[in-house]
């Protein structure tokens, strides 16, 4: 059986934003940590499922819809929302994802990420 999740998550800081230097540290900033909260948060609310973690191979379509006509790189959405569904439980490490699918949509207000995860079948 093929297992499955799909999510509605907030538009994550880009990577840009994700690190920042403090004494000579570099740490993940503030902003990054609050918003991989906010999705443990969520997680509580969906309730954890019996299928998460997530333990095989894995496939990740995501659906972009940005806040704003702001130009953006789609792959600076990546190591915040990926690090952010692992830190949630929805996956024991980012390293079991085969295929990233990233699409930019129409414009939402507050911006938003459709996300489908799917364990990849074996042949």
């Amino acid at each position: 059986m093929r297992l499955k999740a799909n999510l509605v998550l907030p538009w994550p800081p880009s990577a840009n934003r994700y690190w920042r230097n403090v004494r000579g540290r570099t740490l993940v900033s503030t902003e990054a940590r609050v918003y991989k909260q906010t999705i443990k948060k969520m997680m509580l609310v969906w309730g954890n499922s019996s299928a998460y973690p997530f333990k095989e191979r894995l496939e990740i379509e995501i659906y972009a819809y940005p806040p704003d006509k702001r130009k953006r790189d789609l792959d600076n959405l990546l190591k915040v929302t990926m690090d952010s569904l692992q830190s949630a439980g929805f996956y024991l490490d980012d390293g079991q994802v085969d295929k990233i699918t990233i699409t930019r949509q129409s414009v939402v207000p507050n911006g938003e990420l459709h996300i489908l995860l799917s364990e990849i079948e074996h042949e």
